[in-house]
Order: structure tokens, then C-alpha cells, then sequence
């Protein structure tokens, strides 16, 4: 059983390689390290995602005008009720 004092303890920060700080050369070495990592997208890739985040934008732009369109209606049909 998990006792109550356990899940509000704070977790001491992490130390980096012996509680040094990392100077600002490593940090960019590391940088350009992570940086190598990264696959990016071929040209068609990012074509294909543009359209489709396109084509996504247009559908959900005409479904909130739908949705704020009726909420509208609603709205001015209670106040003519007032």
C-alpha cells in the first residue's frame, strides 16, 4: 500500500554529470548532436500534409459557422421571446 506522505514528497531536481551545470559549448554540441537525429519530411510528404491540413481547415471552418450560425438562431429567436 502506497502511503499518503509518498505521493506529495517533491523530487529534487537532476543533476547533469556530477551536479555540474553544462557550459554553453556542450549544450550547443548537444544541440547539433539531437539535431542529426531528426528525420525530415520529403518534399511530397510536406505537400501532401499542406493539402490535408488544408482541406481539414476548410471542413471545420464551415462546421463552427454551422454551429455558431445556429447558435445564433437560437439566441435570437429566445430574445424575440422576451
Amino acid at each position: 500500500m502506497v502511503d499518503k506522505a509518498d505521493k506529495t514528497a517533491k523530487v529534487a531536481p537532476a543533476k547533469v554529470k556530477g551536479g555540474k551545470k553544462t557550459s554553453p559549448a556542450e549544450f550547443i554540441r548537444q544541440v547539433q548532436t539531437e539535431g542529426r537525429k531528426v528525420v525530415w519530411p520529403t518534399w511530397p510528404e510536406t505537400v501532401r500534409i499542406s493539402i490535408f491540413v488544408f482541406i481539414m481547415m476548410i471542413i471545420l471552418s464551415l462546421f463552427f459557422l454551422g454551429v455558431d450560425s445556429a447558435f445564433g438562431a437560437v439566441v435570437s429567436w429566445l430574445l424575440t421571446l422576451a
